[in-house]
Parts: C-alpha cells; sequence; structure tokens
C-alpha cells in the first residue's frame, strides 16, 4: 500500500488532534509537525514520534499532503504556499480571512489539480449524516450554536469562529442560491463580533434563522428542522436525534394525533478522524473531497455578507 505522506502545520489545541489521527489512519504515514513555536513543535513531535519543523517551507519534497490548523490570518499565505508546491491540502475553517483570498486559492487548487478540502468538520457528525438521509426539501432551519468564552479563535468574530460551522451544514443541506440576508450581533468581550443572529432566505423559499454567542454560560450546538409532513432536531453534542412525522389528517374527534415519533442516540464518534480519513482517501483514489473549496468559499461569503451587514447596523 502507498502510504500518503503528510504534516499538520500548527499544532496548537486543534492541529495536535489532526497529527493525531494522521498518526493512526493506515494509508497515511505521518512525516512530521510544523509550528512557529519550536517548544510546542517539539513536544508535539515527541508524543507522536515525527519529526518537528518550525519553518512549513521544509515540507516541500517531504509530503503529498498538509493540514494547515495555524491563526485564520495565516491560512491563505501558508496553503497559497503548499498548493503552489503541488502538495494537497486540509485547511482548517474559516479557510481565509477573505473571500478574495478564499478564491485565489480554489484557482490554484483547480490549475494545479490537487485537493483542497476546508474543515468543516461538522459534516462529518454522525447525527448530521443520520438526519441527511431523512431530508429532502428542507422549509425552516433554526440553528443555535453557544459557547462560553475562550481565548482560543478570538482572533476572528464569532461569525467565522462559530457561526460558519452552520453556514456550510445549511448551504449543503439547503442546496440553493440565497435570496436575502439580514443580520445583528455586537461585541461583547472582544473588538470584534461575540453575538451574533442571522436571518438567511433561500430562492427554494427555505428560510433559516441562526444564532451563535461566544459569551455563553454554557455550550449548545442544535439543529431544527421543518420540511413538508416533518420535523427534526439534532443535538449535536449529545447525538440525540429526534423525528416528528405525520401520518394523516387530524380531525377534532381524535384522542391521538396523527404523529409517529422517532428518537435515538448516535455515538459521537471521532468526526475529526472521519474528516482526516476522508482526505487521506480523496488524494489516495484521485476522488472528490466531502467539503470542497468552494464550500468553504461559499460559507465564507455568506459569513462575510453577515459581517457587513452587523458592522452596517453598528455603525
Amino acid at each position: 500500500m502507498t502510504k500518503v505522506r503528510a504534516a499538520v502545520v500548527g499544532v496548537g489545541y486543534l492541529g495536535r488532534f489532526h497529527a493525531q489521527k494522521y498518526n493512526v489512519i493506515e494509508n497515511s504515514e505521518l512525516v512530521g509537525v510544523c509550528d512557529a513555536s519550536a517548544d510546542r513543535a517539539e513536544e508535539v513531535a515527541k508524543e507522536l514520534g515525527v519529526t518537528a519543523f518550525t519553518d512549513y517551507k521544509a515540507l516541500v519534497g517531504k509530503v503529498d499532503a498538509v493540514t494547515v490548523a495555524a491563526t485564520t490570518t495565516a491560512h491563505y499565505e501558508i496553503a497559497k504556499f503548499f498548493l503552489e508546491n503541488g502538495i494537497h491540502v486540509h485547511v482548517e475553517k474559516p479557510m481565509t480571512s477573505t473571500v478574495a483570498e478564499g478564491e485565489e486559492l480554489c484557482r490554484l487548487a483547480e490549475q494545479n489539480n490537487l485537493k483542497l478540502q476546508v474543515g468543516h468538520v461538522e459534516r462529518f457528525n454522525p447525527a448530521l449524516i443520520a438526519a441527511q438521509e431523512k431530508l429532502e426539501r428542507p422549509m425552516f432551519i433554526e440553528c443555535h450554536r453557544l459557547a462560553p468564552f475562550k481565548p482560543r479563535g478570538a482572533d476572528v468574530s464569532v461569525i467565522l469562529d462559530l457561526m460558519i460551522h452552520d453556514l456550510d451544514v445549511v448551504q449543503s443541506l439547503v442546496r440553493s442560491p440565497v435570496a436575502s440576508v439580514s443580520a445583528v450581533g455586537t461585541p461583547v468581550i472582544t473588538q470584534t463580533i461575540d453575538i451574533a443572529n442571522a436571518r438567511i432566505e433561500f430562492e427554494s423559499g427555505a428560510v433559516c434563522n441562526l444564532t451563535s454567542s461566544r459569551v455563553s454560560l454554557k455550550a449548545q450546538r442544535k439543529f431544527r428542522v421543518f420540511q413538508k409532513n416533518q420535523y427534526l432536531s439534532i443535538d449535536f453534542g449529545s447525538g440525540e436525534v429526534n423525528l416528528l412525522t405525520k401520518t394523516g389528517d387530524w380531525s377534532g374527534e381524535m384522542e391521538e394525533l396523527p404523529i409517529d415519533s422517532d428518537a435515538w442516540d448516535l455515538e459521537k464518534g471521532d468526526a475529526i478522524l472521519a474528516e482526516t480519513q476522508s482526505f487521506v482517501d480523496a488524494i489516495a483514489k484521485d476522488q472528490p473531497v466531502i467539503v470542497s473549496g468552494q464550500d468553504g468559499l461559499n460559507a465564507l461569503k455568506l459569513a462575510e455578507k453577515i459581517t457587513d451587514l452587523i458592522y452596517e447596523r453598528l455603525s
């Protein structure tokens, strides 16, 4: 078996997890880890038994693929370098700080026939995968993604830090162009937006209401979806899925509602492992990635629109 040689650039909290996954995937070989902090690179490299790097450019010729898990503002420069040098890239979300940068990465990947996967890990959540089998034409989606404040991720707004997960999931479910957007939000702790709400209407007629906060007392990651004759709720945190299905017409004489109720709990699984395995397989088998650069760009465009609308209200 020919193994995909890989490295992770940026091995902080999340990057370390990515490196661990490459290290256990049968058809990948973790060559090394890279971090601007030599101490951090050495620490993670020693843990995994690989080589430590502080200059990501030194990986050229040694790897077939990289995961870029550095700070968001560094994504573009690092990913661009590897795509220009014939190396497949998995870049954490948000893929870049601006739409223009994201467009350039997509162009380079297509031009050089390389895989560009964006780290919208919720797509690999077993609860969402199970729910997708039940959804045909969503009419209304409500999303709540709330979290206590953590300095990690605070270099960007809550829209790029948290809401962008749901923007990607919603667009993957609705599969229709955006017709209109309205949004409101405000800074609370940082100088950027810490809590935000957006209402998105799609050309298909679907409507989505999203709320994201990184200044909440407890974490919540919930999705509620309505479609004709069905209501589906997903708790991404617990893996609980509830489905209500209309089975007939109700009349005033009926003692019981004509509704079937199903509920099941899914094992949380390891979404980062599934995401990394999918990326490696796409390279090894030369097949499309699950979350493409274009998918990441679509979520980024919507995030940028929401951000602009919020700042218009605040000005």
